[in-house]
This record gives C-alpha cells, structure tokens and sequence, in this order.
C-alpha cells in the first residue's frame, strides 16, 4: 500500500508557507499553484494541518502562515495529520486466505507480527525527521540556482 500524495503535499504547503511568508500573502490559490494541485484538494490537507495545530489560517492580510516552528513539525506529526493509511496500518491483509490451506489459515498469525514491527520502524524513523531539514534543502538548491 503506498502513502497517499497528500502527504508530500503537506511537506510542500508548510515549506512553502515558511519560504513565502516574508514576501507573499499566502493563500490556498497560491500553494495550490505552487504544488501543482488542484486548490480543493490543497485546502483538505490545509484544513487537517490547521485542526492539527501546524498552520493558522486568517481571512485577513496575514493569511496562512505556520503554528509551530519547522525543528517542531516532524514526519510522524503530519503522517498522523494526514491519516495517509487507514486504521488497518500500512499494509491491508487480504480478506479471504482460504482457511481450508494450511498456508492460507496460518499466514495472518504468520506475517501479523512482522507487519506491524515493520510500520512502527517506518513510523519511528519519521519521528526522526523534520520538515526543518526540508526547508533547508529546499533554500540550499535556490541558493545553488542563482
């Protein structure tokens, strides 16, 4: 099963909103034009970072900007942020092993164990992980770009 792209558009939303907050109003049009995605879709992923406590959104000249600082924001918080998976974890066991196999009625107490050590190693190493090193790739390749 593979994270949704709402994930990496999360990343690209609070980094662009920490790049662009000095010089820009920033709104859910403009980072929806710098993601490449379609605004409705940018404002979902907005509307979960704001319920999250990432972002704050005003109607009035400041518009989006940032609730906690980049060092502050990790991985894990927006893959939790963003619900990527569903509540079965990262991998989604076929429903119908055929019980009447002997492979097919023990492989889900076979794999269960290992599946999960697998998502919280994933999960762990995202904790790791803040869009603070992100940012700072990001402003490296500008800087390099002249």
């Amino acid at each position: 099963m593979q994270i949704t792209s709402k994930f990496t558009i999360a990343v690209h939303i609070i980094t662009a909103i920490d790049y662009f907050n000095d010089d820009a109003k920033v709104t859910s049009n403009f980072l929806a034009g710098s993601v490449g995605a379609n605004p409705v879709i940018v404002r979902t992923v907005m509307g979960s970072l704001k319920d999250a406590g990432i972002i704050s959104i005003s109607q009035g000249k400041s518009g989006i900007a940032l609730a906690k600082g980049l060092d502050e924001i990790t991985f894990y918080d927006i893959y939790k942020t963003i619900n990527p998976v569903g509540e079965e974890g990262l991998f989604h066991f076929h429903e119908n092993p055929n019980i009447e196999c002997p492979v097919g009625r023990n492989i889900h107490s076979a794999l269960d164990e290992r599946l999960h050590q697998i998502q919280d190693k994933m999960e762990t190493e995202m904790k790791s992980i803040t869009v603070a090193e992100v940012a700072a790739d990001v402003q490296k390749k500008i800087e390099a770009e002249g």
